[in-house]
């Protein structure tokens, strides 16, 4: 559920209190590990967590008029979620978090970046307090850059492959109407 909320306060506001609680709670663990170069608001409503303009100007690849997201913190329908883009993009920041998580004995509901709980007593905030820290903003936009310039190597090297088989396409039917005759 995106809320229409222009600041986290109002986003905060619009909850119920037991969510607001949870949500507060994480805010709290992340905005007291969060490096100085990334900033909160909301961002595709929900609290954001981004690399401001001011530092990246080049801002989200999907989107260059958004910042750069990092995480973003939201109560959904079912579940609240909290969004760590750093977990995504990083495998060895992937594996050390699980690892981490594994040792708390909590069951860990996590897709690609989403980690989705019920309840506040669901998280290990520890682990995600120290996930977010271990991130530094010139880190996050390295790797960030680092993974568009492989995706964007991938899709040239595709178009390539794409564009040589093209290419050969007429030698094939040539061949094969040659092969015919006779």
């Amino acid at each position: 559920m995106q809320s229409k909320a222009t600041t986290v306060e109002q986003y905060l506001s619009e909850l119920p209190e037991d969510r607001r609680a949870a949500i507060s709670a994480v805010r709290k663990v992340i905005l007291g590990n969060l490096d100085s170069g990334f900033e909160e608001g909301m961002q595709y409503g929900m609290i954001g967590y981004y690399v401001p303009h001011s530092i990246y100007p080049a801002g989200y690849h999907c989107d260059p008029k958004q910042p750069l997201p990092f995480a973003c913190l939201a109560s959904q329908k079912n579940y609240m979620s909290l969004y760590a883009m750093s977990l995504y993009g990083d495998a060895t920041q992937e594996k050390l978090f699980k690892e981490e998580w594994a040792k708390t004995g909590k069951k860990l509901d996590m897709g690609k970046s989403c980690i989705r709980f019920r309840k506040l007593e669901d998280l290990a905030l520890d682990v995600i307090g120290r996930a977010i820290g271990r991130v530094k903003t010139s880190k996050y936009i390295e790797t960030i850059e680092a993974l568009l310039q492989k995706s964007q190597s991938g899709a040239k090297k595709k178009a390539a492959a794409s564009q040589k088989a093209v290419s050969k396409k007429p030698a094939k039917v040539a061949k094969k109407a040659a092969k015919k005759k006779r």
